[in-house]
């Protein structure tokens, strides 16, 4: 059984910085420093604060020094990029494990939180056979449904036509995955309408329009 501990979602630093300037990396720094500094929500820090003041000066220095284009110049400035975030991050994670999962004294120490949006569940598109095809013995038919992405499972009904082309009784089979299935106990050269319908969050789908197959 879920405890109401186990229920509360941990508080998670933002911490990466894949595709980030150099001069955000900076920013997120300084803005990580200041919120710490004399902060006595987190008193015992993983490194001595003037370690992270000292990298962070350095890193700001070196960016200067890098707009020349200089390969040197940008091989140590991006050595002192890598030396910030992990310095950054070490921090990011003791300040989550401090907080005590409380927002407001979370957000004192300068880092963003990261944000979990649950994306609604979208319609299913109108379901299809990707094939219809004879089976390897008389009366079998074997199908083939389109899969798509959020479907939990297929309907597919088939019946016999009629005097007229009117369908008889339908029978329905549900399929849990896209993959080819044969029916068997078909009427020879009978002629079949086959339908399908899609299964997902929000429901099933419409049926598909007829797809008519005579059986060897």
């Amino acid at each position: 059984m879920a405890t109401i501990k186990n229920l509360i979602k941990k508080i998670k630093a933002k911490l990466g910085f894949h595709g980030v300037s150099d001069v955000d990396v900076l920013k997120a720094g300084n803005t990580a420093y200041d919120g710490v500094l004399s902060n006595t929500a987190f008193p015992n820090l993983p490194f001595p604060l003037p370690v992270f003041r000292q990298a962070l000066d350095s890193f700001s220095a070196l960016i200067v020094d890098a707009e020349d284009g200089g390969k040197k110049s940008i091989s140590a400035k991006n050595k002192q990029r890598a030396e910030v975030i992990r310095l950054y991050t070490l921090l990011g994670h003791y300040v989550e494990a401090t907080c005590n999962n409380d927002p407001a004294t979370f957000n004192t120490s300068g880092f963003t939180a990261v944000i979990k949006t649950k994306t609604a569940p979208q319609p299913l598109a109108p379901a299809k056979f990707s094939s219809i095809d004879r089976g390897p013995n008389s009366g079998q038919t074997v199908v083939k449904v389109e899969n798509q992405n959020g479907a939990v499972a297929f309907d597919v009904h088939y019946a016999l036509e009629g005097t007229g082309g009117v369908p008889g009784p339908w029978t329905l089979m549900t399929l849990t995955s896209s993959k080819k299935v044969t029916i068997s106990g078909l009427t020879p050269a009978g002629t079949y309408q086959f339908q399908v319908r899609a299964l997902g969050k929000l429901g099933y789908t419409d049926w598909s329009p007829s797809m008519t197959f005579i059986v060897a």
